[in-house]
């Protein structure tokens, strides 16, 4: 009999499991933890949408070569996170979406799956739950992280109509993090599947033709078609199939194919961001459909499609999704892979189209799973890394602003200085308020062309292109801090955002990228910024508290040291002068969005 265990409560807390499981790098990184667990009362807080499910892994659960099956970790990872998410809407809710997941390592029999998921932010019908899991070996006592997700759950119609769901009221610091960044993340899934339609369409055009090879494997011949009777175990309580049931569905498939290529067991790497397109009930007909699109050195993409039926009616589209596979040799490092042969006209598109998204992938993964300590200060930025790039730029600002461990070093002219010594770099937090309202604060600290009639660091300002109506190139250049020296430049990718909703900031968040048509020259050194921007927070109608935020790098330091170190008051008298700055401008129709941008 399979092992089972979900439960709302433990003996020992989530923050006490995943502190012995990670390092003091990886909490620095990851998502789910929070040491700041103790309340005043001295209990242990427990985020009430917190859920854990506990199994070990049976023969029944895992596939011929010992392993735990993918797809019957997605069961329980969307069962435990659809819990979570009915848990804080108090009502039925379904598997909306699910963003990319990347397993990092294969579960064996006998080891303990645990998997912890607790919502982290709700919108007006929707909710993102946050999904960590972990594997625990109990005859060794070591403990890892297999995987980490985001999905998002809507909550179903009630008799009484549309459930208006309750927000979330963050606690940690961890928390208020996870609560900042659900924004961003929400509004990259809004944009996610146009924006990937758009340089899925670019990027082919330039490919070019398929290469040809005699020993290559026909695409046609990792073609799978399987059906699938919905019955009551594979339904909910609201006798709708279990999004997870479907995702094992598909990834069964997606394997098949795979071993089809190599001859081999592939093992699943990542699966795409996909979204549910619509419902499956009980009686239902499911028809999933899987090819290899492309064969690349050491991974291979194949595409997999659900479809759904009832009687004579016709097929409706359920999910598509993209799946990754490695094949392993007994090192447990990627083999090499045949080459696939496309069929004509539509496997070529798909030939082409999983090239473009092997790209993409790899933006993606890069620039937003990358530890903040991993990020090079420089990422070069081109159309089809434009979304990552923006969201890694806010993603870092909202995080600074999460910190509660600044430490106040001085205070003048209304103005507060803080400093944070973390991962070998110094950063600087600026904090002020002015009589001016949030918007317009807003709207004149956008535009860095502007910077310059308050800040005298900024020399020059230009605008290199506007990349969409909330992320902007600048060219920016500062005067030498040495006498005699040469100048500084920057190029910056500066990302606005306006709140999602009252309990949001405005934002504009800076960060250095490389551009080929704008090389470093020799008239200037070329400047770096890791992390920089404002954080602008309505108090009331008329004022407004702004932050100045910089993680500050080699390049940056000499210009604010000496600040820091409370050696000079020119720190105060700039931001002394961005006050007055905004303040003469408070009526300025010129800082209207029109005009900058």
């Amino acid at each position: 009999m399979c092992s089972n265990k979900t439960s709302a409560g433990s003996h020992r807390t989530s923050a006490e499991y995943f502190t012995s499981i990670m390092t003091s790098e990886e909490k620095d990184a990851d998502i789910m933890l929070d040491p700041h667990l103790i309340q005043e009362s001295r209990e242990v807080y427990r985020n009430p949408t917190e859920v854990q499910m506990s199994q070990i892994v049976l023969p029944c659960h895992a596939n011929h070569c010992g392993e735990l099956s993918v797809g019957q970790l997605l069961k329980w990872m969307d069962s435990t996170a659809c819990l979570s998410a009915e848990r804080h809407a108090g009502c039925s809710c379904v598997t909306a979406s699910v963003d990319d997941i990347h397993f990092e390592h294969t579960i064996g029999v006998g080891q303990v799956v645990s998997i912890i998921a607790k919502v982290n932010r709700a919108f007006t019908s929707s909710m993102e739950v946050g999904i960590l899991v972990t594997c625990e070996d109990l005859y060794s006592d070591k403990q890892w992280k297999v995987c980490h997700a985001f999905a998002t759950f809507v909550s179903r119609r009630t008799e009484t109509g549309k459930v208006q769901l309750k927000q979330v009221i963050p606690h940690t610091q961890m928390e208020h993090m996870e609560y900042s960044l659900a924004a961003e993340r929400r509004r990259m899934r809004l944009i996610h599947a146009e924006i990937i339609t758009d340089l899925l369409s670019s990027s082919t055009a330039q490919l070019g033709e398929c290469q040809e090879y005699d020993d290559a494997v026909p695409s046609e011949k990792t073609r799978v078609e399987s059906v699938e009777l919905v019955l009551p175990p594979h339904a909910n309580h609201q006798v709708s199939t279990f999004g997870g049931q479907i995702m094992a569905w598909m990834e069964n498939v997606a394997t098949i194919a795979a071993s089809r290529l190599c001859n081999a067991h592939p093992t699943l790497r990542t699966i795409d961001m996909f979204h549910f397109r619509g419902p499956s009930h009980i009686g239902d007909r499911l028809v999933l459909k899987a090819i290899v699109n492309n064969a690349f050195k050491h991974s291979m993409e194949v595409g997999v499609c659900a479809e759904a039926y009832q009687g004579g009616e016709p097929l409706r589209h359920i999910n598509s999704a993209f799946m990754t596979f490695e094949v392993l040799d007994s090192d447990r490092k990627p083999r090499t892979l045949p080459h696939l042969r496309p069929e004509p006209v539509d496997g070529r598109r798909r030939y082409k189209e999983a090239i473009a998204r092997k790209k993409i992938r790899l933006d993606r993964k890069y620039i937003i799973s990358c530890k903040q300590t991993q990020v090079p200060l420089s990422v070069p930025w081109d159309p089809s890394n434009q979304m990552y790039l923006s969201y890694n730029n806010v993603s870092a600002l909202k995080l600074m602003d999460t910190r509660n461990n600044w430490v106040l070093t001085s205070e003048k002219n209304k103005v507060s200085l803080y400093t944070l010594e973390e991962n070998h770099m110094l950063c600087v937090k600026v904090e002020m308020y002015v009589s001016v309202p949030a918007e317009q604060v807003f709207h004149l600290l956008s535009d860095l062309r502007r910077r310059k009639e308050w800040d005298r660091h900024y020399e020059e300002c230009e605008v290199i292109s506007h990349a969409d109506e909330d992320d902007t190139l600048y060219r920016v250049v500062t005067p030498s801090v040495s006498k005699g020296g040469k100048g500084k430049d920057f190029i910056l990718l500066a990302s606005r955002r306006k709140p999602c909703d009252s309990r949001d900031p405005y934002l504009i968040a800076l960060r250095s990228v490389t551009l080929p048509n704008h090389p470093p020259t020799e008239d200037f050194s070329r400047g770096e910024v890791l992390c920089a921007g404002f954080t602008i927070w309505e108090e009331s109608s008329a004022v407004t508290k702004f932050t100045y935020y910089n993680q500050a790098t080699p390049g940056v330091l000499p210009y604010i040291s000496t600040d820091v170190a409370g050696l000079s008051s020119s720190f105060y008298s700039m931001f002394s002068a961005c006050s007055q700055f905004l303040e003469a401008n408070k009526h300025s129709l010129s800082a209207l969005p029109s005009s900058s941008f």
